[in-house]
Protein backbone atom coordinates (compact mmCIF):
# COMPACT_ATOMS: atom_id res chain seq x y z
CA UNK A 1 0.00 0.00 0.00
CA UNK A 2 3.53 2.39 0.73
CA UNK A 3 4.33 1.40 -2.66
CA UNK A 4 1.17 2.98 -4.18
CA UNK A 5 0.64 5.89 -2.67
CA UNK A 6 4.84 6.23 -3.10
CA UNK A 7 3.96 6.04 -6.83
CA UNK A 8 0.86 8.19 -7.42
CA UNK A 9 3.02 10.86 -5.02
CA UNK A 10 6.41 10.47 -7.75
CA UNK A 11 3.84 10.79 -10.34
CA UNK A 12 2.09 14.15 -9.08
CA UNK A 13 5.34 15.79 -8.57
CA UNK A 14 6.64 14.67 -12.14
CA UNK A 15 3.02 16.19 -13.96
CA UNK A 16 3.31 18.97 -11.98
CA UNK A 17 6.77 19.91 -12.63
CA UNK A 18 6.14 19.53 -16.33
CA UNK A 19 3.09 21.78 -15.65
CA UNK A 20 5.74 24.35 -14.71
CA UNK A 21 8.29 24.33 -17.23
CA UNK A 22 5.55 24.45 -20.15
CA UNK A 23 3.78 27.54 -18.30
CA UNK A 24 7.38 28.86 -17.80
CA UNK A 25 8.00 28.54 -21.45
CA UNK A 26 5.01 29.96 -22.48
CA UNK A 27 5.41 32.93 -20.39
CA UNK A 28 9.16 33.45 -21.74
CA UNK A 29 8.18 33.60 -25.28
CA UNK A 30 7.77 37.35 -27.07
CA UNK A 31 3.54 37.89 -27.41
CA UNK A 32 2.82 39.44 -30.91
CA UNK A 33 1.13 42.63 -30.71
CA UNK A 34 -2.78 42.11 -31.10
CA UNK A 35 -3.86 43.97 -34.75
CA UNK A 36 -7.75 44.94 -34.36
CA UNK A 37 -9.32 43.80 -37.69
CA UNK A 38 -12.08 46.11 -39.26
CA UNK A 39 -15.18 43.91 -39.99
CA UNK A 40 -15.86 45.41 -43.11
CA UNK A 41 -19.22 43.52 -43.18
CA UNK A 42 -20.64 45.18 -39.84
CA UNK A 43 -19.50 48.60 -41.55
CA UNK A 44 -21.29 47.65 -44.83
CA UNK A 45 -24.22 46.60 -43.05
CA UNK A 46 -24.25 50.22 -40.67
CA UNK A 47 -23.89 52.21 -43.66
CA UNK A 48 -27.31 51.54 -44.91
CA UNK A 49 -29.08 51.74 -41.33
CA UNK A 50 -27.24 54.92 -41.21
CA UNK A 51 -28.45 56.42 -44.20
CA UNK A 52 -31.78 54.82 -43.47
CA UNK A 53 -31.90 56.95 -40.00
CA UNK A 54 -30.61 60.49 -41.54
CA UNK A 55 -33.70 60.06 -43.54
CA UNK A 56 -36.37 59.07 -41.30
CA UNK A 57 -35.28 62.42 -39.79
CA UNK A 58 -35.05 64.13 -42.55
CA UNK A 59 -38.75 63.36 -43.31
CA UNK A 60 -40.18 63.86 -40.13
CA UNK A 61 -38.06 67.77 -40.41
CA UNK A 62 -40.01 68.21 -43.55
CA UNK A 63 -43.43 67.20 -42.16
CA UNK A 64 -43.41 69.33 -39.33
CA UNK A 65 -42.04 72.54 -41.92
CA UNK A 66 -45.05 71.49 -44.08
CA UNK A 67 -47.33 71.85 -41.36
CA UNK A 68 -46.62 75.01 -39.67
CA UNK A 69 -46.47 76.61 -43.19
CA UNK A 70 -49.44 74.79 -44.28
CA UNK A 71 -51.14 76.93 -41.05
CA UNK A 72 -51.34 75.31 -37.40
CA UNK A 73 -55.00 76.49 -36.80
CA UNK A 74 -56.22 74.13 -40.21
CA UNK A 75 -53.71 71.51 -40.04
CA UNK A 76 -54.30 71.34 -36.24
CA UNK A 77 -57.85 70.46 -36.69
CA UNK A 78 -57.77 68.37 -39.95
CA UNK A 79 -55.06 66.41 -37.60
CA UNK A 80 -58.02 65.94 -34.95
CA UNK A 81 -60.72 64.28 -36.99
CA UNK A 82 -57.87 61.58 -38.07
CA UNK A 83 -57.28 60.86 -34.39
CA UNK A 84 -61.15 60.86 -33.50
CA UNK A 85 -61.80 59.15 -36.72
CA UNK A 86 -59.08 56.44 -36.07
CA UNK A 87 -60.02 55.99 -32.68
CA UNK A 88 -63.72 55.33 -33.20
CA UNK A 89 -62.38 53.21 -36.30
CA UNK A 90 -60.25 50.70 -33.70
CA UNK A 91 -63.14 50.66 -31.67
CA UNK A 92 -65.65 48.91 -34.00
CA UNK A 93 -62.67 46.90 -35.76
CA UNK A 94 -61.78 45.50 -31.99
CA UNK A 95 -66.28 45.10 -30.78
CA UNK A 96 -66.58 43.33 -34.52
CA UNK A 97 -63.82 41.30 -33.88
CA UNK A 98 -64.90 40.03 -30.43
CA UNK A 99 -68.42 39.33 -32.01
CA UNK A 100 -67.26 36.59 -34.17
CA UNK A 101 -68.96 33.18 -33.41
CA UNK A 102 -68.57 29.40 -34.22
CA UNK A 103 -72.08 29.45 -35.62
CA UNK A 104 -71.91 25.97 -36.18
CA UNK A 105 -69.82 24.89 -32.91
CA UNK A 106 -72.59 26.86 -31.12
CA UNK A 107 -75.89 24.94 -32.70
CA UNK A 108 -74.61 21.90 -32.15
CA UNK A 109 -74.30 22.90 -28.32
CA UNK A 110 -77.67 24.29 -28.53
CA UNK A 111 -78.95 20.85 -30.12
CA UNK A 112 -77.66 18.72 -27.76
CA UNK A 113 -78.77 21.00 -24.47
CA UNK A 114 -82.27 20.89 -25.79
CA UNK A 115 -82.28 17.26 -26.02
CA UNK A 116 -80.41 16.80 -22.94
CA UNK A 117 -82.12 19.69 -20.73
CA UNK A 118 -84.18 21.16 -22.49
CA UNK A 119 -84.74 24.58 -23.35
CA UNK A 120 -83.84 26.09 -20.28
CA UNK A 121 -80.16 24.31 -20.78
CA UNK A 122 -80.12 26.06 -24.14
CA UNK A 123 -80.41 29.70 -22.73
CA UNK A 124 -77.77 28.75 -20.55
CA UNK A 125 -75.51 27.60 -23.53
CA UNK A 126 -76.40 31.06 -24.85
CA UNK A 127 -76.05 32.86 -22.25
CA UNK A 128 -72.20 31.74 -21.67
CA UNK A 129 -71.59 32.59 -25.33
CA UNK A 130 -70.49 36.04 -26.35
CA UNK A 131 -71.38 37.43 -29.65
CA UNK A 132 -75.10 38.66 -31.43
CA UNK A 133 -75.74 35.48 -32.57
CA UNK A 134 -75.82 33.55 -28.76
CA UNK A 135 -77.88 36.64 -27.62
CA UNK A 136 -80.45 36.20 -31.06
CA UNK A 137 -80.28 32.49 -30.16
CA UNK A 138 -81.14 33.38 -26.27
CA UNK A 139 -84.11 35.57 -26.95
CA UNK A 140 -85.85 33.44 -29.29
CA UNK A 141 -85.58 30.84 -26.95
CA UNK A 142 -87.07 32.61 -24.02
CA UNK A 143 -90.12 33.14 -26.02
CA UNK A 144 -90.53 28.38 -27.22
CA UNK A 145 -93.38 28.55 -24.56
CA UNK A 146 -95.34 31.39 -26.54
CA UNK A 147 -95.06 28.87 -29.81
CA UNK A 148 -92.23 28.71 -32.76
CA UNK A 149 -94.23 31.47 -34.45
CA UNK A 150 -93.20 33.99 -31.75
CA UNK A 151 -89.89 32.39 -31.67
CA UNK A 152 -89.42 33.29 -35.33
CA UNK A 153 -90.43 36.95 -34.74
CA UNK A 154 -88.46 37.63 -31.74
CA UNK A 155 -85.33 36.32 -33.89
CA UNK A 156 -86.08 38.60 -36.91
CA UNK A 157 -86.90 41.46 -34.45
CA UNK A 158 -83.45 40.88 -32.17
CA UNK A 159 -81.74 40.45 -35.09
CA UNK A 160 -82.31 44.68 -36.04
CA UNK A 161 -81.50 45.58 -32.77
CA UNK A 162 -78.14 43.57 -32.74
CA UNK A 163 -77.51 44.95 -36.42
CA UNK A 164 -78.04 48.55 -34.34
CA UNK A 165 -75.35 47.59 -32.03
CA UNK A 166 -72.95 46.38 -35.07
CA UNK A 167 -73.30 49.85 -37.05
CA UNK A 168 -72.92 51.95 -34.24
CA UNK A 169 -70.52 55.05 -34.34
CA UNK A 170 -70.08 54.35 -37.93
CA UNK A 171 -71.94 57.93 -38.76
CA UNK A 172 -69.51 59.54 -36.97
CA UNK A 173 -66.83 58.18 -39.17
CA UNK A 174 -67.81 58.90 -42.15
CA UNK A 175 -68.96 62.41 -40.40
CA UNK A 176 -64.90 62.76 -40.08
CA UNK A 177 -64.30 61.38 -44.04
CA UNK A 178 -66.60 64.62 -44.63
CA UNK A 179 -65.22 67.31 -42.42
CA UNK A 180 -61.78 66.57 -43.10
CA UNK A 181 -61.52 67.75 -46.90
CA UNK A 182 -64.22 70.22 -46.24
CA UNK A 183 -61.76 71.94 -43.80
CA UNK A 184 -58.65 71.23 -46.30
CA UNK A 185 -60.81 73.60 -48.84
CA UNK A 186 -61.91 75.85 -46.23
CA UNK A 187 -58.27 76.37 -45.82
CA UNK A 188 -57.85 76.23 -49.78
CA UNK A 189 -60.25 79.45 -49.62
CA UNK A 190 -58.75 81.66 -46.99
CA UNK A 191 -55.67 81.05 -48.78
CA UNK A 192 -56.60 82.03 -51.80
CA UNK A 193 -58.23 85.20 -50.58
CA UNK A 194 -54.80 85.73 -48.39
CA UNK A 195 -53.16 85.74 -51.55
CA UNK A 196 -55.32 88.03 -53.61
CA UNK A 197 -55.08 90.33 -50.48
CA UNK A 198 -51.52 90.71 -50.82
CA UNK A 199 -51.54 91.23 -54.86
CA UNK A 200 -54.04 94.31 -54.26
CA UNK A 201 -51.74 95.56 -51.26
CA UNK A 202 -48.68 95.23 -53.52
CA UNK A 203 -50.59 96.32 -56.58
CA UNK A 204 -49.12 94.00 -58.84
CA UNK A 205 -48.98 90.33 -59.70
CA UNK A 206 -45.74 88.24 -58.89
CA UNK A 207 -44.77 84.84 -58.43
CA UNK A 208 -43.51 85.82 -54.71
CA UNK A 209 -46.52 87.54 -53.44
CA UNK A 210 -49.25 84.50 -54.74
CA UNK A 211 -46.86 81.87 -53.83
CA UNK A 212 -47.90 82.20 -50.00
CA UNK A 213 -50.91 82.19 -49.76
CA UNK A 214 -51.35 78.89 -52.81
CA UNK A 215 -48.85 77.19 -50.76
CA UNK A 216 -50.91 77.23 -47.49
CA UNK A 217 -54.13 76.51 -49.95
CA UNK A 218 -52.26 73.35 -51.68
CA UNK A 219 -51.08 71.67 -48.31
CA UNK A 220 -54.23 72.38 -46.31
CA UNK A 221 -56.22 70.02 -49.15
CA UNK A 222 -53.64 67.31 -49.45
CA UNK A 223 -54.02 66.94 -45.59
CA UNK A 224 -57.17 66.71 -46.29
CA UNK A 225 -57.73 64.28 -48.79
CA UNK A 226 -54.92 61.94 -47.09
CA UNK A 227 -56.88 62.21 -44.25
CA UNK A 228 -60.38 61.03 -45.67
CA UNK A 229 -58.57 58.59 -47.95
CA UNK A 230 -56.88 57.07 -45.06
CA UNK A 231 -60.58 56.83 -42.99
CA UNK A 232 -62.32 55.39 -46.14
CA UNK A 233 -60.29 52.47 -46.08
CA UNK A 234 -60.97 51.38 -42.65
CA UNK A 235 -64.35 52.25 -43.35
CA UNK A 236 -64.98 50.11 -45.92
CA UNK A 237 -63.49 47.32 -44.33
CA UNK A 238 -65.44 48.04 -40.95
CA UNK A 239 -68.62 47.87 -43.42
CA UNK A 240 -67.13 44.07 -44.50
CA UNK A 241 -66.91 43.04 -41.14
CA UNK A 242 -70.44 44.16 -40.36
CA UNK A 243 -71.80 42.40 -44.12
CA UNK A 244 -70.05 38.94 -43.29
CA UNK A 245 -72.06 39.19 -39.23
CA UNK A 246 -75.05 39.99 -40.64
CA UNK A 247 -75.10 36.72 -43.14
CA UNK A 248 -73.95 34.66 -40.52
CA UNK A 249 -76.79 36.11 -38.12
CA UNK A 250 -79.43 34.93 -40.60
CA UNK A 251 -77.92 32.06 -41.52
CA UNK A 252 -77.60 30.98 -37.94
CA UNK A 253 -81.45 32.09 -37.71
CA UNK A 254 -82.59 30.04 -40.00
CA UNK A 255 -81.05 27.10 -38.47
CA UNK A 256 -82.02 28.02 -34.98
CA UNK A 257 -85.59 28.02 -36.19
CA UNK A 258 -85.19 23.92 -37.81
CA UNK A 259 -83.84 23.32 -35.03
CA UNK A 260 -86.36 24.15 -32.61
CA UNK A 261 -89.45 23.05 -35.11
CA UNK A 262 -87.69 19.48 -34.77
CA UNK A 263 -87.55 19.84 -30.91
CA UNK A 264 -91.14 21.09 -30.71
CA UNK A 265 -92.49 18.09 -33.28
CA UNK A 266 -90.20 15.63 -30.72
CA UNK A 267 -92.13 17.00 -27.45
CA UNK A 268 -95.28 16.81 -29.36
CA UNK A 269 -95.19 13.19 -30.25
Amino acid sequence: MKKVFAILTVAAIMAFGANTQVLAQEQEQPQEPVVEQVDEQAVVEEAPAQEEATSVVALHKTLKTKFIEGGAGFMAATLLCLVFGLALCIERIIYLSLSKTNTKALLEKVKAALDQGGVQAAMDVCRETRGPVASIFYQGLSRYDEGVEVVEKTVASYGGVQLGLLEKNLSWITLFIAIAPSLGFLGTIIGMIAAFDKIQQVGDISATVVAGGIKVALLTTLLGLIIAIVLQIFYNYILSLVEGLVNEMEDASISLLDVVVDYDKKNKK
